[in-house]
């Protein structure tokens, strides 16, 4: 036993020296990026300085005081030059406004709160946040996106792909809030949200597919209905802006904002740094464990994606932003407070972006709170007499069921009740609670203890924190003998909740919460509603809200006297309890939706204006397929039927003689123009005419870096399968999408035999370039200007080489390759066995320095290409999938088991994918992330229906391959 607790001690010990060590030399590195992007910004102007030590809107000058102003002051105001949002002003306006939360239990009825760790606050705040702003002037939709869920374990209802939860009084057609459902991952089971990581490109796919649908639609029925609407082709009425909730919603809504190129916002809710950061001080579990059980370092790369992207992230206090967000790479409040004042004072910025940190607390519905929660407790109330008096058993029967239900637990029902209502999980700290009460015998004297810790049936079926914290609440009850003194219900409805705070308040009694850190705390603004006091940790969101509602007392968690002194004051300070109560009524309406959604707007709208504006458009599908080559039959055709004149009884049947003839001479012409293509080596293009694409992404290269020769009858086979499909000629397009530059991968295919024309389109140097052989492999300026956000340019150039040197490089392992670089791709030549930092750990060093970009080794690890965020080669897909109305169920991507870094993105998504054993000798992924970087089952999904093996490159093998994955 010695020796036991000597090695567990000596094991926290180390995991402790482990995470300090790594903890300084991530600080080191920081500090670093933020020296590098100072000496690389210009310096301020006087007056500049002055605007930035005050903060933005005036107070100290001094600069001693620039931390003070850079931190805590400037987040919550309202800038000077933002208009705040006026439902008079806006309310003819109809945007479309697109919201995820993607795990959990979403519905907008009885919605079964702490049912697990998935189905928190998060749940509650989405939906009211939906409904709230369908309810604000302006707003047409709000689609709330979640996924379907249609598994026996759970409620029918979560397999329901609509559910509409308002429709304004002034309502048409397809406004209001909604959920949406979308497939994704397993269908037949419910599972926790560290196991979804693999299946969201799924979502963001079915997503992108019912935002494009929704928008046209909605285009459509907005210019029905605006009479002065010009008479012209209805435009898509793209989303106002994305908003992802939580991590997994976060990297979601990123790349919705990448395919769409419009605004996108995060709320973290919680984070999974901050997490990561307090188990580990903790010193009981290893890093390995903590990410094996909670898959933190992918949640945590999804929020720094999340932070790449956002135009704005919306945080409910200043200590969110100060000690959660602040431990990320991709925000450093200085850096993001000095850039923030060189834009708006028009000051080059020099490509560093950091994005908006924006306060706005969550708001509350009021409905549930009538008038006599706001009146005086002077007098006993007549519904509590009812319920403990000696007639109560006549009279009870008008009251709510959950009073009865927890007023059985107590021998002396009389007394004033404290309140915790969290989920049963360790961080929510209830255990620490249940021995200050236990262990205090004037509270147990003066007080019952009441526990609302979700539902359940069988405990030994939670989960087993869940299961874990209600064990130990049992073993105190029984330990202090609080029989009679303490109510822990087994289930309650969420329309159970307002009753429960009532009888709370009733009874003169307290809520608290005592949670080790809280992020916001939304059920202390709801037991302020019903005007009940609250005790709250002093870590997190409470500090702000009980500075707002002066409505009770914080006290540090991990005090247990602390929490016993705060509720004595409170249960027997009577003048106490009332000032409390009046307080929280007073001021609560700081809290209201209608100001939340106020605030949220202005906001928005604030970052819009320096987001560029969409140039993405759905090419129209004709509804007669035809070639470039009869346009100007189709003209004459037209001006022959035009030339008969009215349709009248006299000319109806020349009329009808002459439309056969028509369709006779273009039936014929199109034969013969398919016939001719089909023996010569171009290929004709009509977006329309493609039911399907196929893919050609085989990274077939050999150990220099030149392409292989596997190239060549990959490309023919997968023609000659495209071409043996039942779909008809012309139904099936060809792209090709590579890391190499457009000269070279055209005199690949020229080496392969391959006509170029054969293709409908060509994405090269990593998805970062667009073209297409019917426009003569002219550039496509308009993805050009779709993926250039927050593209740093110049500046990024030198200091990519120098970062993505490792320790001990020489000067030349890597190297700027002129050939190879482009306006909007910068690529390296990197020299065989040369010491250059992985994907994940380079990604790092130029966050930290405000750069945003995406990063590929290609061409088996010889070059670098840095291309911009926004753009990938599924990024390129996905930009087709919209532009030519295909969507991604009905591509197949053609890829080898190995290829460049960017090849696990293509092997995820509702795209079918082809993976063809052996085509590809030499790859690039063992750059891709560092030993302790995620795990590839994190990212591509196991036995996914979506993905199929060929066991050759050989037609009889393709063939066999697509038709296991449902395609002849």
């Amino acid at each position: 036993m010695c020796w036991r607790i000597w090695h567990l001690a000596r094991k926290k010990k180390q995991i402790a020296w482990d995470d300090s060590q790594r903890l300084a030399k991530r600080r080191i590195e920081r500090e670093q990026g933020r020296h590098d992007a100072a000496e690389d910004l210009p310096e301020l102007s006087e007056g500049e300085k002055e605007y930035y030590f005050k903060g933005g809107d005036g107070g100290s000058t001094n600069p001693k005081d620039k931390d003070n102003a850079a931190g805590a002051a400037a987040f919550a105001r309202i800038n000077s030059d933002m208009q705040i949002w006026s439902d008079q002003e806006n309310k003819s306006r109809h945007l479309y406004i697109v919201l995820i939360s993607m795990h959990g239990l979403v519905r907008g009825e009885n919605m079964e709160l702490g049912r697990d760790s998935d189905t928190g606050g998060q749940v509650k705040y989405v939906v009211e946040l939906a409904r709230a702003l369908a309810n604000t002037k302006g707003v047409y939709r709000v689609d709330l996106l979640t996924r379907q869920i249609a598994s026996p374990a759970v409620d029918s209802s979560y397999g329901e792909p609509n559910e509409m939860l308002c429709c304004p009084a002034d309502a048409s057609g397809s406004c209001g809030a909604y959920i949406v459902r979308l497939p994704c991952g397993p269908r037949d089971k419910y599972i926790a949200k560290e196991s979804l990581w693999p299946h969201i490109p799924e979502f963001v796919d079915a997503a992108l597919s019912h935002i494009v649908n929704m928008a046209r639609a909605l285009g459509e029925e907005v210019m029905m209905n605006n009479s002065n609407a010009p008479t012209m082709l209805t435009k898509p009425a793209w989303p106002y802006v994305i908003h992802g909730h939580y991590a997994d919603a976060g990297e979601v809504a990123a790349r919705l904002s990448a395919a769409l190129n419009v605004p996108m916002v995060m709320t973290g809710h919680s984070l999974g740094r901050n997490k990561f950061e307090q188990l580990l001080k903790q010193g009981r579990v290893s890093r390995e464990d903590i990410n094996a059980t909670y898959k933190i370092v992918r949640r945590i790369e999804a929020e720094e994606l999340g932070l790449d992207a956002a135009e704005m992230v919306v945080t409910s206090t200043r200590q969110e932003i100060e000690e959660q967000w602040g431990l990320y790479d991709g925000f450093d409040l200085k850096l993001e407070r000095k850039l923030r004042v060189r834009r708006r004072r028009g000051v080059s910025c020099l490509g560093r972006y950091m994005p908006r940190m924006v306060v706005i607390p969550p708001g509350m519905d009021f409905s549930n709170v009538t008038t006599q929660d706001s009146i005086s407790m002077q007098e006993p109330d007549a519904d509590l007499k009812s319920l403990i008096g000696s007639d109560r058993a006549q009279s009870k029967r008008n009251l709510p069921p959950i009073w009865s239900e927890i007023m059985r637990f107590f021998t002396n029902p009389h007394k004033p009740i404290i309140l915790a209502l969290s989920r049963p999980d360790p961080k929510k700290n209830v255990t620490t609670l249940l021995k200050a009460y236990g262990e205090c015998q004037a509270l147990r004297e003066l007080a019952n203890l009441t526990l609302i810790l979700g539902n359940r049936d069988d405990i030994e079926e939670m989960s087993n924190s869940s299961s874990s914290v209600l064990t130990t609440v049992l073993k105190l009850i029984d330990r202090y003998d609080l029989y009679g003194q303490v109510a822990y219900p087994k289930h309650h409805k969420q329309s159970d909740v307002p009753h429960i705070y009532r009888l709370a308040a009733k009874t003169k009694g307290v809520f608290i919460n005592p949670a080790l850190v809280e992020p916001f705390g939304l059920t202390l603004i709801e037991a302020a509603a019903y005007g009940l006091p609250v005790v709250a940790t002093k870590n997190g969101g409470p500090v702000d809200i009980l500075k707002t509602l002066n409505n009770g007392l914080l006290v540090d968690p991990h005090d247990q006297k602390a929490i016993e002194d705060a509720l004595l004051k409170l249960v027997a300070g009577k003048n106490l309890w009332l000032d409390c109560r009046k307080n929280g009524l007073k001021n609560i309406h700081r809290f209201s939706w209608t100001e939340h959604c106020r605030n949220y707007l202005s906001h928005v709208e604030h970052c819009r204006n320096r987001h560029p504006t969409t140039r993405l458009e759905i090419m129209p599908i004709p509804e007669e397929p035809m070639s470039d080559s009869l346009k100007d039959v189709e003209d004459l055709s037209l001006r022959f039927s035009v030339e008969l004149g009215d349709f009248n009884k006299s000319n109806i049947d020349q009329l009808m003689d002459a439309t056969t003839r028509q369709k006779e001479l273009i039936d014929a012409i199109t034969k013969s123009r398919i016939s001719s293509n089909s023996k010569a080596s171009g290929a004709t293009f009509s977006p329309g005419r493609r039911q399907r694409l196929f893919v050609i992404a085989t990274d077939c290269y050999g150990a220099n870096g030149d392409f292989a020769p596997s190239l060549q009858p990959v490309i023919t086979t997968v023609m000659k399968a495209a071409s043996s499909l039942s779909l008809g000629v012309g139904r099936i397009g060809l792209v090709l999408v590579t890391g190499s530059t457009l000269a070279e991968t055209v005199e690949a295919l020229k080496r392969s035999q391959v006509n170029v024309e054969e293709l409908d389109a060509l994405a090269c140097r990593s998805g970062s370039e667009m073209y297409y052989p019917w426009m003569d492999l002219v550039s496509d300026a308009d993805y050009e200007s779709h993926i250039e956000y927050r593209w740093p340019g110049e500046t990024l150039r030198s200091a990519v080489a120098r970062l993505a040197r490792a320790e001990g490089a020489a000067e030349d392992d890597i190297h700027e390759c002129a050939g190879a670089t482009s306006n909007r791709c910068y690529s390296y030549d990197v020299k065989p066995g040369s010491k250059i930092r992985r994907i994940d750990d380079l990604r790092q060093r130029l966050r930290m320095r405000g750069f945003r970009c995406n990063l590929v080794y290609t061409r088996a690890a010889s070059r670098l290409n840095v291309v911009p965020l926004y753009a990938s080669r599924i990024q390129a897909l996905r930009y087709l999938s919209v532009r030519w109305g295909i969507e991604l169920s009905k591509m197949v991507v053609f890829t080898g088991e190995r290829g460049d870094t960017d090849n696990e993105d293509l092997l995820a998504g509702l795209q079918k994918t082809l993976i063809l054993k052996g085509s590809v000798e030499f790859g690039s992924e063992k750059l891709i992330r560092s030993e302790d970087g995620f795990k590839r089952e994190d990212v591509v999904p196991q036995d996914s229906p979506n993905i199929a093996f060929s066991e050759s490159f050989e037609a009889h093998a393709i063939s066999a391959a697509l038709e296991a994955l449902g395609i002849k």
